[in-house]
């Protein structure tokens, strides 16, 4: 069973993602608070799997709950606000996925499965927006470390496609996909998703 805290400064998303969450037989939401200091202090109390937080909130933002709590949980950041700078400090402090409001109850139960498990998941629109500002070093990354078809997965992960997803688009088992992943994240030394995606979009998988 994977034990969620919800942090929002508004009660109507704390309510809608508890019951989101709740519906899932594997997934237990343990509380849900308003700000940022009760999150600090919840998670610490109750060592919940995965935090999910808004970033803007009273008392403390979430990307300062997510650097002094990602060594003990796992965090995805749900917001309204999808602003580069966020994506990018919430991933420097250690968060393990990154969804807007608007990503739908899939995605968010889908983020809160892939966080418990130590994936990154990150809302397609954001994924594919944030890639495309990562600093390209000079050289370009060696394509020739992944096969043809690892190659055809990563570029559909850096697109922000789940397991699922891909399967689907690469007429793939799921667990063939999550061979490749696995294999892939050796080759590369990637921790996350995001750091695949990033290689991807350096190595110019995308076109870039």
């Amino acid at each position: 069973m994977i034990s969620v805290l919800i942090a929002d400064d508004q009660e109507m998303v704390r309510v809608g993602f508890r019951m989101i969450l709740e519906k899932q037989q594997d997934i237990t939401v343990v509380a849900d608070v308003p700000d940022g200091i009760a999150a600090v202090t919840a998670a610490r109390e109750l060592k919940p799997d995965v935090c999910l937080l808004d970033i803007r909130m009273p008392g403390m933002d979430g990307l300062e709950v997510t650097k002094k709590l990602a060594g003990s949980t796992k965090i995805v950041i749900v917001t309204t606000f999808d602003l580069d700078e966020y994506v990018h400090t919430a991933l420097e402090n250690g968060a393990s996925g990154f969804l807007t409001k608007d990503a739908g109850p899939a995605l968010l139960v889908e983020s809160v499965r892939a966080a418990a498990q130590g994936n990154a998941l990150i809302s397609p629109q954001v994924t594919v927006r944030m890639l495309e500002h990562f600093s390209r070093p000079s050289g370009k990354p060696d394509l020739g470390l992944l096969t043809a078809r690892e190659q055809d997965v990563v570029r559909e992960v850096a697109r922000g496609l789940t397991n699922q997803e891909i399967a689907s688009t690469l007429y793939l088992s799921l667990s063939t996909v999550k061979t490749h992943l696995a294999s892939v994240q050796g080759k590369l030394n990637a921790r996350n998703r995001v750091e695949i995606a990033s290689w991807a979009w350096r190595a110019g998988l995308l076109g870039g």
